[in-house]
């Protein structure tokens, strides 16, 4: 059995029963207050869905701007040329280009985490699927990073906009910010989230589709949310 250290004993215990569910209020301030360590830990949530992920018309995919952002910098790489590379640089883009960007992703340069492209260019972008597609980077129309609207998504990426995607089992993956942002902050960024991925169920998923949601910090328990009170109150 894996031995804690005594930091992490202490937050279990603020957690409270391992089997209990909890209010969004008292969830947050669980993982405010248990938090133990120097830095400042990501606070990401586990959402598992009523899907069957291998259904082509059961995926869950999409993206929602945090109201708070999420405390992580984000560096942009953007695809387009013209005035739309003129717009992207306007509103913020890290680097910009067309074949010469395509050509330095391709041997290496990976100083960027997220991607857009314009329509135009995605033929030549198709290239770069075998590096960006493992690592989530791939622009992608669903979570409209394939726009000619680039100055928008631009802004909205160094705001806090998120992807998100039910994996394996079902289960949804996402980072809503950061510790020092409170509580309050926490929970208004987790309702943005939780209010779209239900706006997204499948037609064809039945039953409960938001069966169990929790919540954590980097380094500290994981704290199940009462998903009934949530289903009645939020979604």
């Amino acid at each position: 059995m894996k031995k804690r250290g005594k930091k992490y004993t202490d937050a279990l215990k603020k957690a409270g029963d391992a089997g209990r569910h909890y209010s969004l209020d008292d969830a947050f301030n669980i993982v405010v207050n248990s938090h133990y360590v120097k830095f400042d830990e990501s606070v990401d949530v586990a959402i598992n869905l009523g899907i069957d992920v291998k259904k082509n018309d059961q995926q869950v995919r999409g993206a929602v701007l945090l109201p708070n952002g999420t405390g992580k910098a984000v560096k942009i790489l953007v695809f387009a040329k013209g005035e739309k590379e003129r717009e992207a640089l306007a509103a913020g883009a890290d680097y910009v280009g067309q074949e010469d960007m395509i050509a330095k992703v391709q041997q290496g340069f990976m100083d960027f985490n997220r991607v857009v492209a314009t329509p135009d260019i995605m033929a030549s972008v198709g290239k770069l699927g075998k590096i960006l597609g493992p690592r989530g980077l791939m622009p992608n129309p669903k979570v409209g990073t394939v726009t000619f609207d680039v100055g928008r998504i631009v802004k909205e990426l160094k705001e806090g906009k998120i992807e998100f995607k039910a994996e394996k089992n079902g289960i949804l993956h996402a980072s809503i910010g950061k510790v020092s942002f409170g509580a309050s902050k926490l929970k208004e960024n987790f309702i943005a989230l939780i209010e779209i991925v239900n706006r997204l169920k499948p037609a064809s998923s039945k039953g409960v589709y938001v069966k169990k949601v929790s919540l954590s910090s980097t380094m500290g328990p994981g704290v199940s949310l009462d998903t009934l009170a949530l289903r009645n109150n939020l979604i």
